[in-house]
């Protein structure tokens, strides 16, 4: 999720009935011990990135699963990262959106190709920005051309709601014509996120719980109430690096993010998700998750080299051959990788401060990269 200066910086019915009957709830075997590689690693970011805290999930084809942990988990007083302790963890945030619009999709409630303005009259209106012209389509894939409205909220630490934020970035211009480019912009799933609201007529966290973290039976991935700052289970802090201090920043208001970023869960949970998500039948029928990760585009500058971008998912090209799709996030005080293979492999890592360069974030790919690839997953 692009950042927001200093602090605040950015970074976040039938069809179902018979998804759910298809689909079992997530296996909660306890964690087998971290394999020696990941947790080599862990301690490497540590080392070389100084995050006070790094930890890993990894989810072998079987569904078995290994959590490692790094570095201190709260700098106050020392006490070890928990082991997949709960994170923000950001972007993430939008392949869950983006998934409860495809069920939407599925249900015959929403079209991928209809114009937002139909679902939202008259609501998205602006210098270059007319809703009658872009579709769900182009905000899933971050084809709109629509500002992003991350890059205007400046250091104010406040509560936001969604109409705000879909203000603050109407007052800006088109970066380009619908569907001629491709820019992401976190107000694509600010948007998502009304959309959903407007066709259920349930507020987003609710659609999130019922259709995939209870379904999938994640234990701690939730959005946060209004006014909830504080996570809710085991976590470690989440630091800001000002010049050479570190700013515990763990309890600021995440309702800026939204729709966009202001999930929070563990790797563990991660893992499921998207093991879960690429297997037909378990979160979307075959042609949805066909058209997820159908017509990708290259997204090299936000993601790394390789990366496409679908609806709402990301690919990226592994060391040993094949793909893994995922998403990632930053958001303040932590950064967030992973995602699954096709076999059912996943890895997720996160560490407890926001990563500014391409180089940094790197080093999380490369671990997820290894974690894949390892023979015995």
């Amino acid at each position: 999720m692009p950042r927001r200066s200093r602090m605040t910086a950015c970074a976040a019915t039938t069809v179902l009935a018979l998804l759910a009957a298809a689909a079992p709830t997530v296996a909660t075997a306890a964690p087998a011990p971290p394999s020696p590689s990941v947790q080599q690693r862990l301690d490497a970011l540590v080392a070389e990135l100084g995050v006070p805290g790094a930890l890993a999930t990894v989810r072998d084809r079987h569904g078995r699963t290994s959590s490692a942990g790094a570095g201190v988990g709260d700098l106050a007083d020392g006490a070890p990262v928990p082991v997949d302790g709960e994170v923000r963890v950001g972007s993430n945030t939008k392949t869950f959106v983006a998934v409860v619009v495809l069920q939407l999709v599925a249900e015959g409630r929403v079209r991928l190709d209809r114009d937002i303005d139909h679902y939202l009259p008259g609501t998205v209106r602006g210098e270059g920005i007319d809703g009658r012209r872009i579709t769900v389509r182009q905000l899933l894939q971050q084809t709109s051309g629509l500002p992003n409205y991350s890059e205007y909220l400046g250091e104010e630490v406040r509560h936001f709601e969604p109409g705000e934020l879909l203000d603050l970035a109407l007052r800006h211009p088109a970066a380009f014509p619908p569907g001629e480019g491709w820019q992401y912009s976190n107000t694509n799933y600010l948007l998502a996120g009304l959309l959903i609201e407007r066709v259920t007529g349930h507020d987003l966290a609710h659609e999130l719980d019922a259709r995939i973290v209870q379904r999938l039976g994640l234990r701690h991935t939730y959005v946060p109430a209004p006014g909830e700052t504080a996570l809710r289970g085991p976590h470690p802090h989440g630091y800001y690096r000002d010049g050479a201090e570190l700013l515990d920043v763990t309890g600021f208001d995440p309702s800026w993010a939204w729709a966009a970023g202001q999930l929070v869960s563990t790797n563990a949970d991660l893992d499921a998700f998207f093991a879960a998500l690429l297997t037909p039948g378990r979160l979307l029928p075959a042609p949805q998750l066909a058209q997820m990760r159908a017509r990708t585009v290259p997204a090299d500058a936000t993601f790394g080299p390789g990366a496409r971008y679908g609806l709402g998912l990301v690919s990226r090209p592994l060391s040993c051959g094949g793909r893994y799709w995922g998403h990632g996030g930053s958001f303040p005080g932590y950064e967030t990788r992973g995602g699954a293979t096709e076999n059912g492999r996943a890895a997720n890592v996160a560490v407890t401060e926001q990563l500014t360069t391409p180089t940094s974030r790197a080093h999380l790919d490369d671990l997820v990269d290894a974690a894949l690839c390892a023979p015995n997953t």
